[in-house]
């Protein structure tokens, strides 16, 4: 049996102490648990600084399907910023392609992190990095052949339209024409967010 001697030599048999410290310890835990319930709710009736967070966060990305001979492609592409100022935005996303033609499969996931600036209104210059995985698999003379590999990319482009849609053309600097899951290192886009 275990015991605890304190103070003048006398002893606690741990089997009852250790029940009552518990309950003591959860009581305890249980009235700290509620007071900050209770004062998170409290703040989270002062919604102030969320909601300016949030009305200055714009969504948006591209869907893609395609369809033809012996072919299928789909594009979804998610994305947010965040607009710090009139003129500068910056965000993130997030994309997925998948494409198969007659004996070739592939498939490319990966992010993006973005900038957006508008010296005018009208006029957009951004860059953009972005990380892709991409798997690839190809049957050749009754051989497959497959290709995982990450293919990075560095978008410098300009636009123009407004504060929602803008239509423009990006470069890619690091385009490999090994590599990259784009044919040409120029890219029209069009962008749109709400």
């Amino acid at each position: 049996m275990l015991k605890l001697v304190y103070q003048i030599g006398q002893s606690v048999n741990l089997k009852i102490l250790l029940p009552a410290i518990r309950h003591l310890i959860m009581k305890k835990l249980g009235i700290v648990i509620i007071i900050l319930l209770f004062g998170f709710l409290g703040t989270a009736q002062n919604q102030g600084p969320r909601n300016e967070f949030w009305s200055n966060v714009r969504f948006g990305g591209s869907l893609g399907l395609g369809f033809g001979n012996d072919s299928f492609n789909i594009a979804v592409a998610p994305s947010a910023i965040y607009q710090v100022s009139p003129q500068f935005a910056t965000g993130l996303g997030l994309s997925y392609n998948y494409s198969e033609y007659d004996d070739f499969k592939f498939s490319a996931w990966g992010g993006s992190v973005m900038t957006f600036y508008n010296p005018i209104p009208a006029l957009q210059l951004s860059a953009e990095f972005e990380e892709i995985r991409v798997s690839r698999e190809e049957v050749f003379f009754g051989n497959t052949f497959e290709d995982d590999y990450w293919s990075p990319a560095l978008f410098f482009g300009i636009g123009f339209g407004n504060r929602n849609v803008m239509v423009g053309v990006r470069y890619d600097v690091l385009h490999d024409d090994g590599k990259s899951i784009y044919i040409d290192p120029w890219i029209p886009f069009v962008r749109v967010y709400f």
